[in-house]
C-alpha cells in the first residue's frame, strides 16, 4: 500500500510539472503546434534514460525501491508516460528482441491514434 502512495504523490508532482511546462511553451511559442508536448515527451525519455542508467550502474544500496518508484514510475510517469514507452522499447531492442521492439513501437502508436479516433467517433454519434 505504501509503494501506491509514493507512487501517487510522485505521479501528482510529475503532473504538475508536466501541466505548467505545456502552458507555458504554449504561452512562449503559440497554440498551432504542440510544442510543450513534444518538449515533454522529448525531456522525459531523456530524463528516464539518465534514472534508468544510473540506477543500473551508478545507484548503490542508498537507492530504495521506493526511491525508483517515486522518481521513475511517479514523477516521470505522471510527467510523460512516453519515456516509460521510449524505454521499454528500447529495452526490447537492447536484448536482441528488435522484431518486438518494432512491433511495439508501431503497435502503440497506431491502436493509440485509432482508440483516441474510435472514442471521438463514439462521442460524435452519441452526441
Amino acid at each position: 500500500m505504501i509503494e501506491t502512495l509514493i507512487v501517487f504523490l510522485g505521479a501528482g508532482l510529475g503532473g504538475v510539472l508536466r501541466h505548467g511546462l505545456n502552458g507555458a511553451c504554449t504561452r512562449w511559442c503559440g497554440p498551432e503546434f504542440p510544442y510543450g508536448i513534444l518538449l515533454i515527451n522529448s525531456l522525459g525519455s531523456f530524463l528516464m534514460g539518465l534514472l534508468a542508467g544510473y540506477f543500473a550502474f551508478k545507484a548503490s544500496e542508498v537507492w530504495s525501491q521506493s526511491m525508483r518508484l517515486f522518481m521513475a514510475t511517479g514523477i516521470l510517469g505522471g510527467f510523460t508516460t512516453f519515456s516509460t514507452f521510449s524505454l521499454d522499447a528500447v529495452l526490447l531492442w537492447e536484448r536482441g528482441d528488435m522484431i518486438l521492439s518494432i512491433v511495439y513501437v508501431l503497435g502503440s502508436v497506431i491502436l493509440g491514434i485509432a482508440g483516441l479516433i474510435a472514442g471521438l467517433a463514439i462521442m460524435r454519434a452519441l452526441a
